[in-house]
């Protein structure tokens, strides 16, 4: 069974930067599509990114696109997020996750088998 660690929260001040790290374990990251999510205090869980098996496809939510970027290393059984120019907006817990797939898209819609333990990211001056 697939399961993640997660690192690389912290607190940032607006326009800075930050790089979260998911390690995966139990299973081959190559046969999975990954994300990440995130959910702000009182609100919805929203999907961030996404990128499918081989990275053929990625998917970035509106709120983030051009300033943060997914990345994955099946080698490494590793996922990254680096979240650029952040503003205080961004402020959340950021999850990974994953689910079992080939395909050439991937889906944040879609049910998501496998969760990291979540990662508090807080921009603030």
């Amino acid at each position: 069974q697939l399961q993640f660690v997660e690192s690389g929260g912290g607190s940032v001040q607006p326009g800075g930067s930050l790089r979260l790290s998911c390690a995966a374990s139990g299973g081959t990251l190559g046969a999975y599509v990954v994300g990440w999510f995130r959910q702000a205090p009182g609100k919805e869980r929203e999907g961030v990114s996404c990128a499918s098996s081989s990275s053929a496809y990625t998917y970035y939510a509106n709120s983030v696109k051009g300033r943060f970027t997914i990345s994955r290393d099946d080698a490494k059984n590793t996922i990254d997020l680096q979240m650029n120019s952040l503003k205080p907006e961004d402020t959340a817990v950021y999850f990974c996750a994953a689910y079992p797939s080939r395909g050439y898209l991937c889906y944040m819609g879609r049910e998501w088998n496998v969760w990291g333990q979540g990662t508090q990211v807080t921009v603030s001056s």
